[in-house]
């Protein structure tokens, strides 16, 4: 992942130039160079790139966080892993309009106590209007290291050993009901490639989710609708007419030290027959209760 974020930022490096040979004179350049080199947020670090004279502003953002925090950012948006010992992002967001944003993301999801990790992807735009937002991207999540499952002391990705890759259409919405408070919605759909020889024996698996969170103040909570099945469609599959189904709740507090405290159980509920494998149940729907904390530093 440092190599990712260090060749990103060599090749941004062009467009920092374009930034900095604008006219000293105009005013978008006063404005640029007032601007702080880094900036810190809640949701991680910002620095301005470039900014055109039309107002249009290319940044970079970094972040690191636990799993358990970034599923309340993330919602039904990315693998579900919130045993990660942490999770770190960096993308690009570039303002097309005064309320339109295009963003690219790269994010890492690692262990402490393994040496397996999951890349996930994303790309896509968002209309803000102030006080409702609307937006729509595609992602795709990978294990670099597609050769070893996901050992059996972790829950998996999505509650899967032999998770390979995913890919998903997603979908989101944001209302706030004041300057501190919001009401947030997301829906995905998406596929799930198995490794061969996997513990179910079958390919490929579709996935559905659903989202409903609020936050009010440095309190944000989430729940999580989940549905997964194997791909339709597939003449001969044995397990055609299964479908497993979950909910997930997590609670997150910023705390005033620019920390946070996560709290929420992954398959808070769960329905559905898992496969009996000599590894264990497969999916994995056992509850996952999980406490996290993280500070900034």
């Amino acid at each position: 992942m440092r190599r990712l974020s260090a060749l990103l930022l060599f090749l941004l490096l062009p467009f920092a130039a374009a930034g900095q040979s604008v006219g000293a004179d105009s005013a978008t350049a006063q404005q640029l160079l007032a601007r702080p080199t880094g900036q810190v947020s809640a949701t991680g670090a910002v620095v301005p790139l470039w900014r055109g004279t039309d107002g249009q502003l290319l940044t970079l953002k970094a972040d690191r966080s636990t799993g358990g925090e970034a599923l309340g950012r993330n919602a039904q948006l990315a693998p579900r892993v919130v045993d990660a010992t942490g999770v770190t992002t960096t993308g690009l967001q570039y303002g097309l309009g005064p309320q339109l944003q295009a963003h690219a993301e790269i994010s890492e999801l690692s262990w402490a106590n393994s040496n397996l990790r999951v890349l996930d992807s994303e790309v896509g735009a968002t209309f803000d209007a102030g006080r409702y937002s609307v937006g729509v991207s595609v992602g795709a999540s990978k294990t670099p290291d597609n050769n070893a499952v996901l050992p059996r002391v972790l829950p998996g990705v999505d509650g899967l050993s032999d998770f390979d890759s995913s890919s998903q259409l997603k979908a989101h919405g944001r209302l706030a009901l004041g300057s501190k408070s919001g009401i947030d919605v997301g829906a995905s759909v998406g596929r799930v490639h198995l490794l061969p020889g996997n513990l179910l024996g079958i390919n490929t698996l579709d996935q559905k989710a659903l989202s409903f969170g609020v936050d009010h103040g440095p309190l944000s909570g989430v729940l999580i609708g989940r549905t997964m099945q194997p791909q339709a469609g597939i003449p001969g599959s044995l397990n055609a007419d299964r479908r497993w189904n979950s909910i997930d709740l997590g609670v997150t507090w910023r705390l005033p030290w620019r920390g946070s405290l996560s709290v929420g159980a992954q398959n808070l509920w769960s329905s559905g027959t898992p496969a009996n494998t000599p590894a264990g149940p497969e999916p994995d729907q056992s509850r996952t209760p999980y406490v996290q904390y993280h500070q900034d530093l």
